[in-house]
């Protein structure tokens, strides 16, 4: 049983490439501590969401090591640890990966049943309280395709809930929204983080940041530029580039 007092994630010296001179992480290191919400911003093609998906192995790394929850990714990809981890990791994407033959409510008991090996009654009780409280309850018998952005994405996040996650890693889970429908996601976020939860989140959603983020870790080509809390962050970034990135979007 892992020590309550280490890192939910330690990241060290990992490096990703794509191909022929393109390197995605470039010797990154970064710790998470258990409860923390750790806000990931930079430019496009910063290496945001590529560090994030190492998190739970949906990239591989070409060296280093990653420790989550106490278990062990490097460059020789096992199958079983990235299983273990994402047992207890929760994925959030952009373009919320809902299935779109299945209804709001099959969405979030598939994995409770495959995996966890719930009862259906089981698995509906559970996905009808996440449903609540995410206040979409209404919408357990329809579709993805009948639903709103901001209302899939909810459904998402319940989804990943469901398996009672340690972690939650957030891939601009705003991004696709449309501006009114923001609100209602971030809302729910927050609520998750205010209960404790670990978040890691991309985003350039600079209020979420400010209010909830306990870190700011800003990347560019691929490197961690700085890291600091959102109130040094937002209002003496220490690093030149870091400046310029928060000139252009703040």
């Amino acid at each position: 049983m892992q020590n309550k007092m280490t890192p939910a994630i330690t990241a060290s010296n990992i490096i990703k490439d794509f191909g022929k001179g393109l390197r995605a992480l470039n010797d990154v290191s970064v710790t998470v501590e258990r409860g923390e919400v750790l806000v990931v911003m930079g430019p496009s093609g910063s290496g945001k969401s590529t560090l994030i998906r190492t998190f739970n192995g949906l990239e591989s790394i070409d060296s280093g090591e990653i420790d989550v929850l106490g278990i062990k990714l490097n460059k020789d990809i096992n199958e079983n640890n990235i299983r273990r981890i994402r047992r207890r990791v929760g994925m959030v994407f952009q373009q919320f990966n809902l299935f779109p033959h299945l209804s709001i409510l099959e969405n979030i008991t598939l994995a409770p049943i495959k995996v966890q090996k719930k009862s259906i009654k089981q698995a509906e009780l559970l996905a009808t309280r996440l449903l609540a409280q995410m206040g979409i309850e209404e919408q357990a018998e329809k579709y993805p395709n009948q639903l709103s952005g901001g209302q899939k994405q909810r459904v998402a996040i319940a989804r990943a809930l469901a398996l009672n996650p340690e972690i939650m890693l957030f891939d601009e889970p705003t991004s696709a929204l449309d501006p009114e429908r923001v609100k209602e996601v971030l809302d729910e976020m927050r609520k998750l983080a205010g209960r404790g939860m670990t978040m890691i989140v991309v985003t350039h959603e600079i209020n979420f940041a400010k209010e909830v983020a306990d870190r700011v870790l800003f990347m560019d080509e691929g490197r961690v530029v700085e890291i600091s809390a959102p109130d040094s962050f937002f209002n003496n970034a220490q690093e030149e580039r870091s400046r310029r990135f928060l000139n252009q979007v703040m």
